[in-house]
Order: C-alpha cells, then structure tokens, then sequence
C-alpha cells in the first residue's frame, strides 16, 4: 500500500515528538484556498505553546527538506490541538471520556432528528464504536457516521 504525505511526515515527525516527550496527535496535509498547508499537531500534560511548536518546527523543517518527497509548495505549520480539539484517536476517545462533545454528522440521526449535537462521551465500546450520553440516553454511533467529533468550549 502506498502511503500518503500524512503518514510519511508522521514516520519522520514521531521520533521527534518523542524524543521531546511531547505527544503527536496529528498530521493534516490539506489544500485551503488555493495553499497546501502541512500541520503537525503537538500536545503535552502542560500544555503546547509557540516555544514547543518551533523547537519541534526546526527539527522537523530540514528533515522534510532532505527526503524531498513533497511536490506541492506548502506551509509548515506546527500547532496545539486547542481546547475544541477534534477526536480522531481510539486514545483520544478514552482520554477525553466523560467530557462534553459537539458532535457533527453526515446525515440526519432518524432518533434525534439533526445532524449536529450535543452530548457526554463514554469512550469506544468493543467494536469501536463511540458511545455518547445524549440527554440522558446511551446513544452508540460509528465511525463512518460521524463528520466530526471535538471538545465543547463550556464556560
């Protein structure tokens, strides 16, 4: 299988991280008006600033020069999850259990009658599946449903 540009910078980003003791949550390489831009998203038990993201920017930069295996011009952007981080990882869903959701799907729920809403996290059940308390009520989605899951900003 060939892998992708995500993948290939997060084989070259990982040791990095690491050897930082920081956490790689992920690696975007998106197309946004008319720019291609490279984000490698960094977290820590205390917190990702400027500092971190540029000590982990000038490791990386020069490593991504010499493999030269992007073609499109891009931006380099290295950057906390910020507090309404999306949820991608199975150890995101666990982490994160018990916090309040907003939850984005493809289509309609037939239940709840939206496609966005609000709820608590449960985690993943045994077939990876995301378990949600909504108003209440165990409500259990796949993957393949959901557009976007991130943390609530709740004030």
């Amino acid at each position: 299988m060939k892998k992708n540009t995500a993948q290939r910078v997060e084989e070259l980003a990982q040791p990095i991280i690491d050897e930082l003791g920081y956490e790689l949550v992920d690696v975007e390489f998106v197309k946004e008006a008319g720019m291609h831009y490279l984000r490698v998203i960094l977290d820590d038990e205390n917190g990702i600033g400027l500092d971190e993201c540029e000590k982990v920017s000038r490791l990386l930069s020069p490593q991504l020069d010499e493999k030269n295996f992007i073609e499109e011009n891009y931006f380099l952007e290295v950057c906390s999850p910020g507090i309404d981080r999306v949820l991608k990882r199975d150890k995101e869903f666990s982490k994160y259990a018990g916090k309040q959701v907003d939850v984005k799907l493809y289509k309609n729920d037939e239940e709840l009658k939206t496609k966005q809403f609000e709820a608590t996290l449960s985690g993943l059940d045994e077939d990876g599946n995301v378990v949600l308390l909504v108003d209440g009520n165990e409500k259990k989605l796949t993957r393949k449903e959901i557009a976007q899951i991130r943390l609530s900003v709740v004030f």
